[in-house]
Formats: C-alpha cells, structure tokens, sequence
C-alpha cells in the first residue's frame, strides 16, 4: 500500500469561490484546522464553518486594502518546514509556528481582466503576489504539504482526504502543476506589461502551450508529433465528431484552408492540398462556392481538405460526399448534411468557431524563432477603391470584383503565387515555384480553357515582362499585382502593348513556405 500523509491543517485563501463551502466542510467534517484570510474566511464562517483567520495567528492585521495579509514568517514558514527535518521542526517549535499540511489557493483573475478591457490601474490590482509565493513555497515543500491552485482539483482533494491523504507521487504532481501555473500567471503579466510599454514587437515575451493529444507520427512516419494549444481559439479547438484520427498534416491542411476561407467575406470554400490551394471560390450559397472551387482542379482535390465558412448544407454535402475528402471543417452543418457526411467512414468533420487569426506568427529556425505580424486581408491596399490602375481602360464591375477575389485568394497560395479567377473562383493556380514564370506557365496549364476572359493576381511584383506576358498571351484580361519592381516600367509597357488592364495594390501577400 503507498503511503499518504494525514491531512492536519490546512490554510485556505481563494479568489475564486465555486465550491468554497463544499472544501469546507470537506475539510471540517474531517478534523482538519481551517486558517483563512479576507472573504475566504467570511465565507465559510457566515456557512458555521470552523475557522481561524490569518490575522489572529500570526497576530499582525491585514493592511493596504488587503495587500499585505499572508506575508508573514508565522504563515511560510509553517508551509516551507519540511517535516522530515529535525532541525526544521525544532525552529518551528521556537517560534511557535504550525506546519501546514495542505494548502489550497487560486489566484487573482489576471488574465480575464486584461481580456475585459480594464485600465491600467485595474490591471494591476489584480497581480497577484501573496497567492504564487504561498503556492511555490507549498510546491518547493511537496514532500510534506499538499497544495491545490484549482478548483478543478478539489474533486481529488475529496477522494484523498477520505483514504488518508495524498501519496509522495501525488503531491508531487500537485507541485508540478502549481509550477506550471505560476509560470503561465507570470508570463501572462510579464507579456502584456511589455507590450503596454512598447508599440513595436515586444524585445521579450513567451507563450505557453499544453498538450491536447499525441498524433501517430509527424510528417513522416519515423517523427514524433503532438498537438498543442496555445490559449487562443482556432484549429486545435475544433471539435471532431467523426472519422479517422487527425494526423499532422491533416492539422496543417486543415489550418491553412480555414484560414483561406475566412479571408472572405461572401460564402467561401478553399480546397487544400498540402498546404496549397488546388480551388478557391465564393457564392450566392455555400453549396455554390464548393461547385466552383471543386471544379477548378478537380484531380488535385481528391483527398484534399475542405474548409467552408458557412453552414454545410445538404446541397453541398451531396456532391461532397462524392469525392474523397480527408477533412472538412465549418463552422456548422445541416443535421442531414452530417448524416450524409458520417456515411463516409473515413471522412474527419471538424466544427470550428470563426474567430480571428493570431496577431502574431512564429516560425522555428535553428537557434530561435522568426517572429511576425500576421498577415491578414485587412491593408489598405487590399481593397480595389485603393488599388493604382497603371494600364488599359475601364474595366467591368464584374472584372473589379474579380480582380478582388483573386486578389485575396492568392493570399493563400504559397511562393511566387500566380491566381487566376473567373466569376468569383479561381480557375488556374501556380505555386512553389522558385520563378514567376514557372508559376505563371503552371497556373495557365491548369486553367487550360478556362485561361481566357480571366483574372489573374500575383502575390508579389512581377521582376521581369516575361512571367507577364505569359498571362497575356494565355488570355488573361486584367492583373492586380503589387508593384514595386525596379522593372515596373518594363511590365507595365508590357501590359499597354496587349491593352490590358493592370492595377497595383501598393501591398504584397507574399508566402514563403
């Protein structure tokens, strides 16, 4: 039988009150000594709870509005003696200081006050300085103090007390998850104190991630994967409620589709084939948009991931359904359109919350990260009405509104991106190519019939006429691209001599990998 160390005294400080009687009398019921502090103690005594406030044992009041009300040697010290230490207790004894051997408290709400919007001042008051110093104290002191940070724990606190107390194992987990705590708590402040000083990257910050669950492999089969979150909503959050396990390359498909569909803000589904688009299309319905998305490179789409940003309706499961999709993520589905989807045994629905994309992105390298800004559809030059026309006439609204989709789209698409769009879908799309002119050749070839009438963007300048001309000669009848080559003048006598529209956006969207 593993030996468990007898709960005898306990202190017991938290903000959060949910099941604040319920541990009291748990604790009560079980000869266990309550101290408290503050409205912690008001709370259990006004329930007829047993309880000794802070203040009496340690004969020192509470001052500063509460600021100062547990730091005192009477309190750590009895949670820091170890009680396997002779020399630990004969102190204690002297000075007439009680060991603790539980200690259960839950910090000040930092985090959720900075996420309401309160002031500076407000902040502030709610960093809390007692609360991590008495957990780490008990945390450090495992071996004789049990200690609990969260009310989601009180449950196995119960059960412990009932069998005699935590093993030496528990309470060392019940340590490692106090340390993990305390370093979110403080990284939470130290991130947002530096970003309210500086309006630049911060010069040091950090982020916390927690595993949500093991993947079979990474990319390859001999890498180990995990998935993990990060605090914000996005993609590891999505709910899975039928097919295969997600694996990572679904997890990066399924990313870079649902952040390909949100870029829009008509209905708008993006197939995803290794992090690269084979099919982008908006519509008067989501059923729609997938017909067209779909029928942009329908080879390149089987086994691909689907992203909508709209309710799946039946209609568009039913053509769906038809093709082999590994995952499909939406915000929502029609219950007959989950019916029709959950017949396909293999298929991964996911329902994901159309939340923003994370102010910040970071890309390990050898020896650190390469942090930046996110980029997002939201730059003044993504916006037509903003855009520069350097070549040819008036165009058509249709061709506007075109030139705008494809302009988004090719957001999407990785490097020297060429996207070429018809009637609010693309229709051609040349990527990862190490030259313009090999995507340009490549987006042309997979539009085939469809080249002429078209649209075509390009997420970064053109450097030379030729990539260019090779969307002329194909039929293409308006670019947007963003301008800015030393050759400028080159492409746009290129463009004057075919009598095609060209507009510069003054933005770029260029993906490396």
């Amino acid at each position: 039988m593993p030996n468990r160390k007898v709960i005898r005294r306990a202190l017991v400080s938290v903000y959060d009150k949910d099941r604040l009687l319920e541990l009291g009398e748990v604790l009560a019921s079980a000869g266990v000594e309550i101290l408290s502090t503050g409205s912690t103690a008001k709370t259990l005594q006004s329930a007829g709870i047993s309880v000794t406030e802070v203040s009496n044992y340690t004969g020192f009041p509470e001052i500063m509005g509460g600021r100062v009300k547990t730091l005192h040697p009477k309190i750590h010290g009895g949670i820091l003696a170890d009680q396997n230490n002779p020399e630990h207790l004969k102190a204690i004894s002297e000075l007439e200081i009680e060991p603790f051997d539980l200690v259960v408290i839950n910090l000040y709400p930092f985090a959720e006050t900075i996420a309401s919007g309160a002031n500076f001042a407000e902040c502030i008051e709610q960093i809390d300085i007692g609360g991590p110093s008495m957990l780490r104290g008990a945390a450090k002191n495992h071996g004789s103090v049990a200690v609990i940070c969260q009310t989601s724990q009180y449950d196995h606190l119960f059960e412990a007390i009932k069998i005699g107390g935590f093993t030496d194992q528990e309470r060392q987990e019940l340590a490692l998850r106090v340390f993990r705590t305390t370093a979110e708590y403080d990284l939470t402040i130290a991130n947002w104190l530096g970003k309210e000083n500086s309006d630049e990257l911060p010069d040091w910050f950090g982020q916390i991630y927690s595993r949500e669950s093991s993947l079979r492999y990474g990319e390859n089969p001999h890498q180990a994967a995990a998935i993990y979150s990060g605090g914000a909503v996005g993609i590891v959050q999505a709910v899975q409620s039928h097919g295969k396990e997600m694996s990572f390359n679904n997890y990066t498909d399924a990313d870079a589709a649902w952040r390909a569909a949100l870029d829009h803000q008509e209905p708008c589904v993006a197939i995803i084939k290794h992090a690269n688009p084979c099919g982008i299309a908006i519509g008067k319905d989501i059923a729609a948009a997938y017909e067209k998305a779909h029928q942009c490179d329908p080879v390149s789409a089987f086994g691909g991931v689907v992203a909508a940003n709209r309710k799946v309706t039946l209609a568009m499961a039913e053509p769906l359904s038809k093709i082999f999709t590994e995952v499909i993520i939406a915000p929502d589905y029609e219950p007959q359109a989950l019916v029709l989807l959950k017949a396909k045994p293999s298929i991964r629905i996911l329902t994901c919350e159309t939340t923003s994309t994370n102010p910040l992105e970071m890309r390990p390298v050898s020896g650190g990260v390469l942090v930046q800004e996110t980029d997002l559809i939201n730059a003044e030059g993504d916006s037509a009405q903003n855009w520069k026309q350097v070549t040819g006439g008036e165009v058509s609204a249709q061709e506007l509104r075109d030139l705008e989709f494809a302009w988004k789209s090719v957001r999407a698409v990785k490097s020297n991106a060429i996207l070429l769009a018809k009637d609010g879908a693309s229709v051609g799309i040349g990527m990862g190519q190490v030259n313009r002119v090999d995507s340009a050749k490549l987006a042309v070839d997979r539009a085939g019939g469809r080249v002429s009438g078209s649209v075509g963007a390009s997420d970064a300048f053109f450097p030379f006429a030729d990539g260019l001309q090779i969307l002329i000669d194909a039929g293409v009848c308006a670019i947007v691209q963003p301008g800015g080559s030393v050759r400028d003048e080159e492409v746009i006598a290129a463009a004057k001599a075919a009598g095609i529209a060209m507009f510069f956006t003054g933005t770029r969207h260029f993906s490396h990998a």
